[in-house]
Formats: structure tokens, sequence, C-alpha cells
């Protein structure tokens, strides 16, 4: 019988994997010396997918071959390609093509979103989030607020966990909308906390937010490519991601937004404008008074940047013939496998504080390194010279993220080996 934790068992395991040869598409990162990296950070910047130069090797010849009629001749034509990402986009999301679109990054939609959706109004005039959000996010909600001469001491209110917990729990979130509905315009959560791992309960939570009156939001950066998602069915109102993480489009590529199909007809929306959200029939006449495209492309500013969106057209690719259900089941198999090798082998030093439930994370786990700060940054700093790469978050985590379209068993094993190794050096 095969030991369950030892390399001939990863490998057997990797033998029966259908999806394993999704990892011969991505370029794997070596050392100096040749030998390749344990690449377990695909949680912060995604591989590339071999045929993202490609992808943007032919936009180049058709801009020396076209010039300027490359916008109509490309093999790819430029004027609607963002269109050539919506259905890959859609299927990821849980959304019509009409409701999702390429653009922008995720903190400039973020901002666009909420210029459209944060409208406080007389008492209902706050947001809600949770404590530990990605300074990002934060930081464009406090500047909506000041732009509405609010501040945040009042108006925004931040979700932390129970003392001596590291995660949400639904009921405490469904808990605080009820009680601070009359005043909420806004509730902006993420489909995945990027520092814990834990994946929330989005449809309850959307519910109770849009019976409390307030818009929703859900910032996708961490779920995109990485859970299975219904924005369409859960009724949000926006949700924006990047694209550089799970979707493997490169670092600043192109990120992407959904608003719901109930807003695709409500020019009367407070928005800002440009020529690229004007509606596509009339576009090019320059008329004076903006007439918005039905769907979340009225959203658009500018004409999207070609070479930062071709990578992620070579990523989706790959998502389509993968798909994400048969992506989402090796993912689940494949984080719990890491997890059950960190027990066995790392319990004594290691607290894994991403939930343990499946259904409430994504591919991440996060590690509580139980040692004084600098011994275990010390202990990241050895994961890193034997090879594995991961990232660090103060004081004392360590992240892994086992992505299902190019990682395997073998990594989680080379991973937790390096891991005890570190931890002993």
């Amino acid at each position: 019988m095969t030991d369950t934790l030892s390399l001939a068992d990863a490998q057997a395991r990797d033998a029966g994997d259908e999806l394993a040869r999704f990892s011969l598409a991505f370029h794997h990162p070596h050392r100096v010396d040749g030998t390749p990296y344990t690449y377990l950070c695909g949680h912060s910047l995604g591989l590339q997918p071999k045929t993202a130069a490609q992808f943007i090797e032919q936009e180049l010849e058709d801009w020396a071959r076209s010039g300027v009629r490359g916008h109509e001749d490309a093999r790819r034509p430029w004027i609607p390609y963002h269109h050539l990402a919506a259905g890959t986009l859609a299927d990821l999301v849980g959304a019509g093509a009409d409701e999702v679109v390429a653009m922008n990054s995720l903190t400039v939609n973020l901002h666009l979103m909420m210029t459209s959706f944060f409208r406080p109004s007389g008492t209902r005039n706050k947001v809600l989030m949770e404590a530990s959000s990605f300074g990002s996010d934060r930081y464009a909600v406090v500047s909506q607020l000041h732009l509405h001469g609010l501040n945040e001491g009042e108006h925004l209110i931040e979700l932390s966990p129970r003392e001596s917990e590291r995660c949400l729990r639904t009921d405490d979130i469904l808990e605080r909308i009820e009680r601070e509905a009359p005043y909420l315009s806004l509730v902006l959560l993420p489909g995945v906390q990027y520092l814990t791992g834990q994946s929330f309960e989005l449809e309850p939570i959307i519910a109770a937010a849009r019976r409390a009156g307030a818009a929703v939001g859900i910032d996708l950066a961490h779920a995109v490519g990485n859970t299975l998602l219904r924005m369409h069915d859960w009724n949000a109102d926006f949700a924006v991601w990047c694209s550089y993480k799970y979707l493997n489009a490169g670092p600043g590529a192109t990120g992407g937004c959904f608003v719901h199909a109930r807003h695709a007809h409500s020019s009367d929306l407070p928005r800002l404008a440009g020529w690229w959200g004007h509606e596509e029939a009339t576009r090019f006449e320059m008329g004076p008074q903006f007439r918005p495209i039905a769907g979340a492309n009225g959203w658009q500013l500018s004409n999207p940047p070609i070479l930062a969106t071709a990578p992620l057209l070579a990523s989706l690719e790959l998502y389509k013939s993968a798909g994400i259900i048969n992506l989402r089941r090796k993912s689940v198999a494949l984080t719990g496998y890491l997890e059950s090798l960190i027990h066995a082998r790392l319990g004594h030093a290691i607290r894994i504080i991403t939930p343990q439930q499946p259904e409430q994370r994504g591919c991440q786990l996060s590690l509580r390194v139980l040692r004084p700060s600098a011994e275990a940054k010390r202990c990241f700093a050895h994961l890193t010279a034997a090879g594995v790469l991961a990232d660090w978050r103060e004081p004392d985590i360590i992240r892994l993220a086992p992505v299902p379209l190019y990682n395997s068993y073998a990594d989680c094993f080379a991973a937790v080996q390096a891991l005890g190794s570190a931890l002993t050096a």
C-alpha cells in the first residue's frame, strides 16, 4: 500500500490527474542554476501562458503591417477586441456576456462603480466593509466618502472577526447588515479574503444587503478563476476584479467588471463617462450627448489596451478548454491534500488560519508560523532559498496557493518538505 504522505503517492495522484497536462501550457520560473521553482504564488501573480507571447506578437505584427487600419483589419480587430474576453469571463463569474467587460484595473473599476452605486442620501450614507480589507479597496472607499463630504470615522462600518478568531462568521455579517440597515448605502465585500483565504458566503450576504436597501459590490480579485461564482443569480449590483492573479494575464493586465443586467438600461445612473462607453453604432460620430451602451460596456472610458489584454485572451482559452467546474473539483482535492500534509508533518509549528471547509475557501491556504515574527520571517527566507515561491504577510503569515491549472500534488509535497526543513534550520 502506498504511503499517503510519500512522494510516490503524490506522483501517483498526478499520474491520475486529467488536468495535469495544462501545467505544460505555462512557463515555470527557474533559478539561476536552471532548477525549477515550486511556484505556489498564483494568488499574487499567475504564471505566464506559453501562448501569451504569440498573442502579443500577433498584435505587434498587425500594428506594424496595418498601422491604424488594424482597428478594423487586424486578425483580431482592435475596435471590438474587448468582446473577445466577454464569453469566458461571463462563464467564470456566472453572468451574461453583456454583464461583464474587460477594462481598466481593479481600483479604477471600483471607483467607477462607486460613482454609480454609492449614492449617499440623508441618513443612508454609510459603507460597510471588512476591517482587514485589501488596502487599495479601503483607500478607494475612504476617498469616495471624502468626495461626498463624509468621513471614515462616522460613515465607514468595518467588520472584524470575533475575539481570538481570524475569519468573519456569516451570521455576524448578516446581523450587522440588519442592524445597520437604515444607514447603509453600500455593502462592499470580497469574494475571497486576500489574507486568510476565506471564501465568503455571498448569496445570503448579498440578499441581506439588498433587503436592507443597500447597493452591493464584490471584489473578486481572489475569487475569479478560483471559486465557482454566480454573480447574476446572487444579484449583486456590481463586481470588480484584476486579471493578473488566477487569470494569469500578466502584471498590470486589463481587469474586469460585472454590472447586473437590471442596470443594463439605467442611463440615468450617475457615471463617469468616456467615449468607449458610448453606443457603438454612433460612437465615431463624436456627438455632444453621451448615450451609454446597454450593459456593463456602458461604463467603459477608453478603447481597450490591446497589448495588456492579449495575454488575458491567451489565458482564457485555457480556462475554456479546462472548464471552471473541473478546475474547482481539482482545486478542492489539491488544497485538501496540501492541508493534510501540513497537519501530518508540521502541525506542531504551523496553524492554518484558512477555513477548513472546502466551500469556505479557494485554493489558497494561509499558514501562521507559531514562532516569534523574526524567526518566522527567517523560516520564510529559508523556504524561498529552498526553491519554493510563496509570499509573506506580517507578522507571521505564509500564503500558499496550489493553482489547479498548473500546480501538482508533487508541488504540494515539495513545499511541505521544504517548509519542514525551514522550520528546523
